[in-house]
């Protein structure tokens, strides 16, 4: 499946059916932009939906990789864990989104994509 860019709202069955046919329906990998408002889900890596966003004009500095878990709500829906958030040069000396202005950028930014209904 190829990698889509998110810029409105996609319906929640069409992650769950993306899921499905990528990681045995648990999760979704995904890397949002946080000044751009945007995310890309389907890469087998969280690198190849990055490399689809920088070629599309993204700015390193705003991509962050997380997990998204169709059949889960609330906190447990996203998940901070990607290799790309390994970055010292922004404070950031894990796989996850240390800081809590980012991982709220990016919670809000994955709700206004996300159509539950």
């Amino acid at each position: 499946m190829s990698i889509l860019c998110i810029e409105t709202a996609i319906k929640i069955e069409e992650l769950k059916k993306r899921a499905k046919n990528q990681f045995s329906d648990r999760l979704l990998k995904a890397v949002v932009d946080v000044e751009k408002g945007v995310m890309a889900i389907g890469g087998a890596m969280h690198c190849d939906e990055e490399s689809v966003l920088l070629e599309k004009g993204s700015s390193q500095w705003n991509l962050w990789g997380i997990n998204i878990y169709p059949e889960k709500r609330g906190e447990e829906f996203i998940e901070y864990d990607s290799m790309i958030n390994l970055r010292p040069s922004q404070g950031n000396y894990s796989r996850s989104v240390d800081d809590p202005q980012i991982r709220e950028k990016i919670t809000q930014i994955v709700w206004n994509l996300v159509d539950q209904s």
